[in-house]
């Protein structure tokens, strides 16, 4: 269902500009200015060149507290942190960025004529914006969807299903850790909410009147059994597309024909080098090829000699390497877990900080991998995690369930859709 034949509506895209976020929203934008909309991505100066790649407009914010060397710097020190540390620095960066954006996006919105907002789920102020300025939204979970539910753990956590009383109460205790640390936040939002004499609105909402959708990446297959979603939430699956995506170059030539395992942990967190170290001397013995891609974080020559002499790369044309993976070695971003299992692949998930744990305990639950958290990672360890993917075929049935779970959820022409039906009618879009 396209409702292209109407008339064209500017959006406008408001997201961190990590790649993770910024990438499934690029292939959004570009679904919609196929269909004859205006795209306009409204964000931090290294999302630019990004956006334009994929032919949408660019609009900055911010420039001076938002300049390309300071987003450079927050990333260098996030990509050295782990744990609870990367996780307090994110909070701190993104208390900022709302305190920013609250300032200067309601000017910067209305002078270039965007009629709907497409946020990312992970930017909650502005929400208050889109009241303010008396404009819908839709909401996008680019990263694992954060809605509460007393069932599910916090997406900061390890923690594996279970409903439990006992296991409710923990994840009761958790949300109450997560308001406290989040609390800087929603005070910068409600001085904004006083200011523009509006209501208080919490950061643990369900639902706005003015959102017309929510929409995951995720497929439902792959998110914890909830005891309630409101009915404008929709289980989409992911947004890729090399259509959005500049070319990659990669040296295809030195391939041998064994099986691939590839290896990546991002482009935010991936200044561990010493996992890089022990993914190496983990494969190094197998009957197989890996693909180490350091997401930016150096450059192949600066590293010392890995075992095995694996194929290193600074960046990967990761989507095209996962049609030929046997196994993923991933920090599970939620993005690299979704694009391995629309491919079919297995992974081994060594999760760092934000919401890592929590994607990586849905690839244990749904019996598409193993994880280890990189606190305990040991070349002993992995070691023996890959040899129990390897063999056990288990996780290769199950990760092609998922991929065909993916494959039916509809993806972003779903996502287009859901958009389209939501900006023509006016009315929230309930799931079917």
């Amino acid at each position: 269902m396209i409702f292209s034949q109407k008339s064209m509506t500017h959006f406008g895209i408001i997201c961190p500009s990590a790649s993770g976020h910024l990438n499934p929203m690029c292939t959004i934008g570009y679904e919609l200015k196929r269909r004859g909309h205006r795209v306009t991505i409204i964000g931090m100066a290294d999302a630019r060149n990004k956006t334009l790649e994929t032919g949408l407009e660019f609009k900055p914010v911010a420039l001076k507290e938002f300049s390309e060397a300071k987003i450079a710097e927050y990333y260098a020190e996030s990509g050295k942190m782990s744990k609870f540390a990367a996780f307090r620095h994110t909070i701190q960066f993104f208390q900022k960025t709302a305190s920013i954006m609250l300032r200067e996006l309601p000017s910067v919105i209305k002078d270039i004529g965007v009629e709907i907002l497409i946020v990312d789920q992970t930017f909650p102020w502005v929400i208050t914006i889109a009241e303010y300025l008396d404009i819908y939204f839709i909401t996008i979970c680019c990263a694992l969807m954060i809605n509460r539910d007393i069932l599910v753990p916090p997406f900061y956590t390890p923690w594996q299903y279970n409903p439990s009383w006992l296991c409710c109460l923990r994840n009761q205790m958790g949300y109450k850790i997560l308001d406290y640390l989040t609390q800087p936040i929603q005070d910068s939002i409600d001085e904004y909410r006083q200011k523009w004499k509006l209501a208080k609105f919490p950061l643990s909402y369900t639902f706005h009147p003015q959102e017309l959708a929510q929409l995951t990446q995720q497929p439902a297959e792959f998110e914890f059994p909830r005891s309630s979603l409101h009915a404008v939430f929709h289980f989409t699956g992911p947004f890729h597309s090399q259509a959005s995506r500049k070319p990659v170059a990669f040296p295809w030539d030195k391939l041998n024909g064994k099986p691939l395992i590839y290896a990546s942990m991002g482009t935010l967190q991936n200044r561990l080098i010493s996992v890089f170290e022990k993914i190496a001397a983990a494969c190094q013995n197998l009957d197989a090829q890996l693909v180490i891609s350091l997401g930016g974080s150096a450059k192949p020559e600066s590293l010392p000699k890995l075992a095995g002499n694996p194929i290193l790369v600074e960046y990967a044309p990761q989507l095209e390497l996962l049609q030929k993976a046997t196994l993923v070695i991933t920090h599970a971003g939620l993005n690299t877990a979704l694009e391995s299992l629309s491919n079919g692949v297995p992974m081994i998930a060594i999760p760092v900080t934000n919401d890592q744990p929590a994607v990586a305990a849905r690839i244990v639950w749904s019996g598409t991998g193993e994880a280890i958290p990189v606190d305990k990672l040991t070349v002993e360890k992995l070691q023996k995690c890959v040899n129990k993917v390897l063999t056990d075929d288990s996780y290769k049935r199950n990760a092609m369930r998922l991929q065909e779970a993916i494959a039916s959820a509809g993806g972003v022409s779903r996502a287009a859709d859901i958009i389209e039906e939501a900006v023509f009618t006016k009315k929230p879009v309930l799931a079917r």
